[in-house]
């Protein structure tokens, strides 16, 4: 079994208190990479050395497997299985891991503790349990219980640690984030908190948004191990597509492919064989790959559902210095980011409650550095630019240009000399093997890097993954902007 850290032991505390203190309905805040499975397996131990039941409940069926092993893992293996016929069904054991689907049409099992995982989701059949079974504790687990009326069930939220947290104390990784130009958003109505999803996948699924958003992977990506994510099916169709015609090996996985399937492209990921997996939010729960960049290309108002997709790339890893995140949703600029979004309160649905101290709401968005090449956004608040030391004046319109990506927030990535040496001299292997000229290449260099070639060798190299996508993007950026001014002339 293994230990568990401070954080977690404090969410123990905490859970132990509000009990105490006659709380019956408690909800756990355990942002990703908190440790939620291992917490949750202590909470467990704990009920069953007082000789307690209990049951763990879980949204999807496909869940199930995975919370059984996980548990196994860390010693509780006296499980049952409530789903459809599954080989575990065992009512007689002291722990039942149960799915809502289930729950639905079955009787409640009888235990003395139920914990109800990713209780953001807010199943009826779970209130209809509480209603029933009013005498046994109900824990809720979630990253995001920020749901609208989600106090109106439990009553008492518990934050041992929050996204900054996390960060901070390195349990999760240091991320950088880059924007494109604002999608074009107009006429897309909002049902139900978010955009409606025809129309957004019709103003995203268009054949310049889609190059932008592979030609800018091959360009900014680092050719790291992506999750890139879409709006329907179609869209997402369309990404592969594109992500393939380009040379990329891509992964496709939505709601309908099968968990046989999955695992194979999760296998072939984590290998290095599948370099982007474009998929249609079935990624944002339950999943542990090595995600060291991501794609958002599905814009969205829900705070739950953009702190989930981001989550996925914060996972640290070895070797992993930061994350990436590749914006081409617009999500952030009008979010924030995921550790500005914080709840201290549960929603009842009134307006006094659930209020949160995101950026739109409590506290200003940060502002990006008006200063050229530089394009870094301070937090809310600080006039001289951390970045570039540019203190502005008068702010002064800043011209956009369509898919070009601009960085959000952190510290640039530092490149050694040893691979500033490296993407020179692959450059002078196109100007020695492709007949490229020397300023083309100089030029290519101070692009990637903001500064000249000086005092580097000046030793040709057949170039590397990074150098080679470098070249192809902006060959497939200067091609597309040729055609745009053909098309222009010729109108």
């Amino acid at each position: 079994m293994r230990q568990l850290y401070d954080h977690q032991h404090a969410a123990i505390d905490l859970l132990r208190a509000s009990l105490k203190t006659g709380h019956t309905r408690p909800m756990l805040m355990a942002p990703t990479g908190f440790g939620k499975t291992l917490t949750a397996a202590q909470i467990i131990r704990n009920a069953l050395n007082k000789g307690k039941k209990v049951a763990f409940t879980v949204p999807s069926i496909s869940l199930i497997d995975q919370t059984v092993e996980e548990f196994g893992a860390e010693g509780i293996t006296e499980i049952g299985v409530m789903q459809a016929d599954h080989p575990l069904t065992d009512h007689t054991k002291p722990v039942q891991v149960c799915s809502v689907q289930s729950l639905v049409k079955r009787q409640f099992p009888w235990v003395d503790l139920v914990l109800n995982d990713e209780a953001h989701e807010m199943h009826k059949v779970i209130f209809r349990w509480m209603a029933e079974r009013q005498s046994i504790p109900f824990i809720g687990l979630s990253a995001t219980p920020w749901s609208k009326g989600l106090g109106r069930h439990y009553d008492d939220l518990l934050i041992a640690a929050t996204t900054k947290d996390l960060i901070e104390r390195g349990y999760l990784s240091k991320f950088r984030v880059f924007a494109p130009a604002h999608p074009d958003l107009k006429g897309v109505h909002t049902v139900g908190g978010d955009y409606h999803e025809g129309e957004l996948a019709a103003a995203m699924d268009k054949p310049q948004l889609v190059a932008d958003v592979v030609s800018t992977w091959m360009r900014i990506g680092e050719n790291r191990p992506t999750f890139c994510f879409a709006v329907n099916r179609a869209h997402a169709r369309s990404l592969e597509a594109e992500f393939q015609h380009a040379g990329i090996t891509t992964g496709y996985i939505d709601a309908f492919t099968e968990r046989e399937d999955r695992n194979k492209i999760g296998q072939a990921f984590n290998a290095g064989r599948i370099k982007v997996v474009v998929n249609v939010g079935v990624l944002t729960r339950g999943i542990d790959w090595d995600v060291r960049c991501l794609i958002l290309a599905r814009p969205t108002k829900s705070e739950k559902l953009f702190v989930q997709i981001v989550g996925r790339a914060l996972r640290t890893a070895a070797g992993k210095e930061d994350a990436l995140i590749l914006d081409h949703s617009d999500t952030t600029l009008k979010l924030g980011f995921v550790t500005d979004i914080h709840h201290e309160h549960l929603d009842t649905g009134k307006p006094e409650e659930g209020s949160s101290t995101r950026p739109q709401s409590k506290q200003k968005l940060p502002t990006e550095c008006p200063a050229a090449g530089c394009s870094y956004v301070k937090p809310a608040g600080v006039h001289k630019c951390p970045a570039c030391g540019f203190e502005p004046v008068l702010r002064k319109a800043v011209d956009t240009v369509d898919g070009e990506l601009h960085q959000l927030g952190g510290k640039g990535r530092s490149y050694t000399q040893a691979e500033k040496q490296r993407f020179w001299s692959g450059l002078l292997w196109y100007v020695q093997q492709r007949g490229k000229s020397e300023g083309w290449a100089s030029h290519t260099y101070k692009d990637r890097f903001g500064v000249w070639p000086r005092g580097l060798s000046a030793r040709p190299m057949e170039p590397d993954v990074f150098c080679r996508n470098y070249v192809k993007a902006k060959a497939i950026a200067f091609a597309k902007g040729m055609e745009k001014r053909e098309r222009a002339n010729a109108a």
